[in-house]
């Protein structure tokens, strides 16, 4: 899952929140050096990305595209399935996702100094471009897959796959909405046993 469904999955948790956003950023046993509640995000963090890989849905929806981007599918996979929780935030959260969106951002101001530097350094251009409330659009999709492409020098072609979005939309979109509420209920379940 990418930075939406993480966000999300950490409930109403502020600390929850900001370990499972900075989680990719913090190796092996680093984590022990944050507070408690920073921990476990971090900790619920990792559960869902193994959860996540180790899926057969998410790996339907992977199989979709390995032809095309190898072992860049997943990334990918990733990011269409935060648009199509932002497409549908109104299913999954009361509070409208712009309204949510500016409430993290700010809470990633306020906890600046915890964050790793190169999330202090992303966090900027995160905010300026708005990105979590642009996975709501296929364009904003486009464009984010389009950056991703760029920071691999152009070797992953993963901008092209908006194509594959479009083509097979209801196909990603159905895998995902299975997927996310087993998800959803896991990451209950993990959280409550940190």
């Amino acid at each position: 899952m990418n930075f939406l469904a993480h966000i999300y999955l950490s409930g109403e948790d502020e600390g929850i929140t900001i370990g499972n956003f900075i989680a990719d950023g913090i190796k092996g046993k680093r984590y022990k050096k944050f507070p408690p509640k920073i921990q476990k995000g971090i900790l619920l963090h990792r559960f869902i990305d193994s959860y996540t890989d180790s899926h057969p849905t998410v790996r339907q929806s992977t199989a979709r595209l390995h032809k095309n981007y190898g072992h860049y599918s997943g990334v990918i996979v990733d990011i269409l399935y935060d648009h199509f929780l932002a497409k549908n935030w109104n299913d999954y959260h009361p509070q409208p996702l712009a309204d949510y969106v500016t409430n993290f951002y700010e809470l990633l101001r306020t906890n600046f100094e915890i964050l790793p530097t190169r999330i202090q350094r992303m966090m900027p251009y995160m905010i300026a471009d708005n990105w979590l409330l642009s996975y709501a659009s296929i364009q904003g999709i486009s464009t984010i897959l389009n950056q991703m492409n760029q920071r691999t020098k152009n070797r992953s072609k993963m901008n092209f796959a908006v194509l594959e979005l479009e083509e097979f939309y209801t196909e990603f979109e159905d895998e995902f909405t299975s997927f996310f509420a087993e998800l959803i209920t896991a990451s209950q379940v993990k959280l409550s046993e940190l």
